[in-house]
């Protein structure tokens, strides 16, 4: 059984200057490494085919396992017995990636998700609208990581209100009913980026449909490949979100199955955070050396939640710029940084392809 230091979680979400943080995130992530590789004979198979060990190399910065693997096998760390939950992603393209997790790791993420969200949204709870349908976390199987975010996101709102039916088509009367009997309160509004968009606000614009909103937050993530593909940037989405529904604080964030839980919220000054359990590194998609801060690359996400599952140093598809540590302009600690969007059609030449 793995075990993390005493207080880890209990430490500021971004209070943690760069010099504790990272002596942490070396220590509890390289731990986690050789708890994987003595629990999960996949992951243990792929690091005996590079030529350092662990004893001797164990720098999480070395151990990044591509994200796509989770798509084409199921990485475990724990006995089939102890199996909780299912998580598979909720992309349209391609085959889903497939989580594992026990139910201390289910815990964790909840805990770790409420500790980052309550830093941004106080622990009172909003009337909250929720930008999808009531069937969406009720499909059975695997729960998807959309399914998942609506789940996770519920706990910090009351008098929740699904703003699309089971059709996924709007529900004005529902939606205006929510408006005029909390309008002019703090509200919390939480959906997937494209879906906010394309079924919730510009079907509000074709219809001639607005709320004036005294003070509301809309959290957002995922989805931006269909954005950008309707030149949708994100300067729009927000403008129309605001042309539409009045005075509304907008904050994307960047996460995914394969870490859920640690996610990467959008500052007042537009860039996203990396939380104190978690850290990111920019890869040359040449070569995978770590480049420089302001610098375009491939995305590596590391997180110390995964244990169920070889989780938590992942390179991901997704192109980024890591633009400073411990100095945005809105006083939080840690990295902040870019996604620019995913590689164009190749696939990423990652570690994983030396798995045989």
């Amino acid at each position: 059984m793995f075990s993390y230091p005493t207080g880890l979680f209990d430490v500021p979400v971004y209070g943690v200057a760069r010099e504790q943080k990272q002596s942490m995130l070396n220590r509890v992530i390289s731990q986690l490494s050789l708890h994987h590789y003595e629990s999960c004979y996949a992951y243990r198979r792929l690091i005996d085919s590079h030529p350092f060990q662990l004893a001797s190399a164990p720098h999480y910065e070395q151990l990044p396992l591509a994200s796509r693997l989770f798509k084409d096998l199921t990485l475990s760390s724990i006995h089939p017995n102890d199996i909780f939950r299912n998580l598979r992603s909720s992309g349209t393209s391609g085959q889903a990636s497939k989580i594992i997790l026990d139910a201390e790791s289910a815990k964790r993420q909840s805990q770790v998700l409420v500790k980052i969200l309550q830093s941004w949204l106080g622990k009172k709870r909003r009337p909250m609208l929720l930008i999808d349908a009531p069937s969406t976390v009720k499909h059975t199987g695997a729960m998807t990581a959309r399914a998942a975010g609506l789940q996770g996101l519920s706990f910090f709102g009351r008098n929740h209100c699904y703003a699309l039916d089971n059709e996924m088509q709007l529900d004005v009367n529902k939606v205006q009913s929510f408006f005029n009997d909390h309008g002019q309160q703090p509200v919390l509004i939480f959906g997937f980026t494209f879906v906010v968009w394309q079924q919730f606000i510009q079907v509000m614009v074709k219809q001639g449909l607005t709320a004036d909103l005294a003070d509301a937050i809309l959290i957002h993530g995922g989805g931006w490949k269909k954005m950008q593909e309707q030149a949708v940037t994100d300067a729009l989405f927000k403008k129309t979100i605001r042309q539409t529904l009045g005075n509304v604080s907008v904050h994307d964030y960047y996460g995914m199955v394969e870490q859920t839980g640690n996610i990467h919220m959008e500052c007042e000054e537009g860039h996203l955070h990396t939380p104190v359990w978690s850290d990111i590194l920019i890869r040359d998609p040449a070569d995978l050396s770590i480049v420089e801060f302001g610098k375009e690359g491939l995305i590596q996400v590391n997180s110390v939640l995964p244990t169920s599952y070889p989780g938590h140093c992942i390179l991901t598809e997704d192109l980024g710029t890591v633009i400073g540590e411990d100095n945005c302009a809105c006083g939080r600690l840690g990295k902040y940084f870019k996604v620019h969007g995913r590689v164009p059609k190749a696939q990423v030449k990652g570690c994983s392809d030396t798995f045989v």
